[in-house]
């Protein structure tokens, strides 16, 4: 028995997705590190779309998902969808193969609770730990493939950091 040629990852489909900029009261941004990574790779919080669900409810669901809190305001919405392409290896490894990475519509959120309201060990936990960094890190931090999508979160919301200090 042989095994099937991998798809041809442009014949494959983009995951719709959501990801959130959370801004905290000076001006920083969330990330956190994901439990099935072995590397010091750090996101921001982001997840799939329901069927039907409107995208700025996927992203309020997400966070309550994702770092058990939904205190946040809406800054900013991204106009456009933005993706990414998976690395050619991990394609067949997430989401079971069927798609080639994401499509995202991305918000830049200022956050309203306390720190100690941030619960990463939810239900179904995704992150190790979490902390607040500058915006212009973020590229930094994040996994290879995703660095040029990260560099242009921070060149279109970089700038609410401003904003959520001056909302404090």
């Amino acid at each position: 028995m042989t095994n099937a040629p991998p798809p041809d990852p442009t014949s494959l489909p983009y995951r719709p997705c959501v990801g959130l900029m959370l801004f905290n009261r000076e001006g920083l941004v969330f990330v956190a590190r994901r439990i099935d990574m072995v590397s010091e790779a750090w996101q921001m919080p982001q997840g799939g779309i329901d069927p039907g669900e409107a995208p700025v409810d996927a992203a309020f669901r997400e966070m309550g998902e994702e770092i058990g809190t939904r205190a946040a305001e809406v800054l900013a919405e991204s106009d456009d969808w933005l993706d990414y392409d998976l690395p050619v290896e991990l394609i067949g490894k997430l989401w079971r193969g069927r798609y080639r990475g994401q499509r995202q519509k991305w918000f830049a959120l200022r956050y309203l609770g306390a720190d100690d309201e941030i619960d990463i060990e939810t239900e179904t936990p995704e992150f190790a730990e979490w902390k607040w960094v500058e915006a212009p890190q973020l590229p930094d931090l994040i996994v290879p493939f995703k660095r040029d999508l990260y560099a242009e979160l921070v060149k279109r919301f970089g700038h609410l950091a401003e904003i959520a200090r001056n909302r404090g």
